[in-house]
């Protein structure tokens, strides 16, 4: 490339599909692309030289997003041919050749297993003039050996597994992510301790299904024993993890969550659906009063802690009765919030083709009935909050109204969501930076966060603690985009393979 090139990366879908944006940005600054944010706003253009699709294939509309997404780039391919678009992630798994084929002005195609081959691609992409489509049915390396650039200075996402061995008949993800494959124990712990040691003090363990890591290599009460090793790392003050799976969710990881300090008291547990029938049919391993059991479990471990789960309303065949089943679970439950979706059609599941698909407007109405019932309770176990003190994370952009309300943001231990004020008269010099923590009373909690105004009391209670993860947050002001840090080295594998 003679002149420096610019890239863009659009992002949809789950955490997995953020981390591995973080790697694509690293790959692409690596080859000598430069970020289109890191242009000042009057002289940046409208579309960068390269835009990358960081895809999900998990909704029915997650089509749609897509190909609108790409039609709208093909006016700016039109006036410019030297403009590269890329398509990846689980949609390009998925479609292949028929992205393409659906829109003749993409550049290249690569898959969920072949992230590191982009930069390839799109100089094969300009040097023939003709797309590159580029699929790998097995991972051809681990992400972490990629270069990274995190989108955060104080905190970080760190894959400990990619795949799934589960077969949920509603879920796509494993025909296009793969088999699951662990990463060895001392390759985790060796990028925990590196971003701890650039000033990161929260990270979150991710992959498909955490806690049936370690059954590649053969100890399944390997995921308790690395949230222990993860909490002894010097500096990291919150860890966190997602996604586990409720059939292989074990006491032994409840007590390294409950003695390991660095574990946030926060859980995400997946439900589905509080009928069996519907369970037995999606094929999840666990039925309802398991599920319970294992809540109750964890609260009496983790008295304070904050159980978030997933909702799937109008799963084929489900009736009334079974729709009854799951509510009388989510008011069991007392879930601090969840994610409710509608059940869409994706082609290649079991489920596409089962019988009994229920009607859109009955799905619609249960759909309705699920979110008033939880935002019902959401609101109940946040008002229970108040007065309690939290210690608040203090992240950018958490807070869309920040700037009306003279508040700032961040995240409690427990992960909700709290919008907190500053004392009056407060200098700039003395405000809180992004990954500074603070300590402040929750004055209300409303149905989705909480407001924490006890700075302005009569008698405030307002404290703030200066952290490694601020001064690392100041230091990414003077960078190119303020606020990211600078392009990282991927790990190398430091364990053997895990199958060997």
């Amino acid at each position: 490339m003679n002149a420096q090139k610019t890239y863009e990366i659009r992002t949809h879908g789950c955490q997995m599909n953020v981390h591995d944006s973080e790697r694509l940005a690293g790959l692409l600054e690596t080859a000598g692309y430069l970020d289109l944010d890191a242009i000042p706003a009057a002289d940046r253009p409208a579309v960068a030289d390269v835009v990358v699709f960081n895809t999900c294939a998990v909704r029915e509309n997650a089509d749609n997003k897509l190909y609108g997404n790409l039609g709208q780039l093909r006016p700016a391919k039109l006036r410019n041919p030297d403009l590269q678009i890329a398509v990846g992630g689980c949609m390009a798994q998925k479609d292949r050749d028929l992205i393409v084929a659906k829109a003749p002005w993409v550049d290249v195609v690569f898959g969920t297993h072949n992230m590191g081959s982009l930069p390839v691609l799109l100089e094969r992409a300009r040097h023939n003039r003709s797309a590159q489509v580029e699929i790998r049915e097995s991972l051809e390396t681990f992400p972490s050996t990629l270069p990274t650039r995190r989108e955060s200075a104080y905190a970080g996402w760190v894959s400990i597994s990619v795949g799934c061995n589960n077969t949920c008949t509603y879920c796509i993800v494993p025909s296009l992510r793969g088999k699951e494959e662990d990463r060895p124990p001392q390759d985790v712990l060796a990028e925990v301790t590196a971003l701890a040691e650039q000033g990161v003090i929260e990270i979150t363990l991710l992959g498909q299904n955490v806690n049936t890591y370690g059954v590649q290599f053969g100890d399944r009460r390997a995921f308790g024993k690395l949230l222990q090793a993860c909490g002894s790392v010097p500096g990291l003050e919150r860890i966190r993890f997602t996604s586990p799976h409720p059939a292989a969710f074990t006491d032994d990881v409840i007590a390294a969550m409950a003695d390991t300090s660095a574990v946030t008291p926060s859980l995400h547990m997946p439900l589905q659906s509080g009928s069996d029938r519907v369970l037995a049919a999606m094929r999840r391993s666990y039925r309802s009063k398991r599920f319970l059991d294992i809540l109750a479990r964890v609260r009496a471990a983790i008295p304070n802690a904050a159980i978030t789960t997933d909702l799937i309303v109008g799963f084929p065949g489900e009736t009334e009765q079974d729709f009854m089943g799951t509510l009388e679970v989510v008011e069991a439950a007392r879930f601090a919030s969840a994610f409710t979706f509608q059940y869409s059609i994706r082609r290649g599941t079991p489920a596409a083709t089962m019988p009994d698909q229920v009607p859109k407007q009955v799905v619609q109405e249960r759909f309705e009935r699920l979110i008033a019932l939880q935002d019902g309770i959401s609101w109940a176990e946040n008002r229970a909050c108040e007065g309690k003190t939290v210690e608040v994370l203090v992240a950018p952009g958490e807070g869309r109204k920040d700037g009306v309300t003279a508040r700032m943001s961040g995240r409690a231990r427990d992960h909700r969501l709290v919008h907190f004020a500053l004392p009056p008269g407060l200098a700039p010099p003395d405000r809180p930076r992004p990954g500074d923590c603070v300590e402040v009373a929750v004055t209300y909690g409303a149905p989705h966060h909480l407001v924490a105004d006890s700075a302005l009391a009569d008698d405030p209670s307002y404290r703030l603690r200066r952290t490694r993860a601020g001064d690392a947050w100041q230091r990414t002001q003077a960078h190119p985009v303020p606020g990211r840090p600078l392009v990282s080295l991927g790990l190398p594998r430091m364990g053997p393979r895990a199958d060997g």
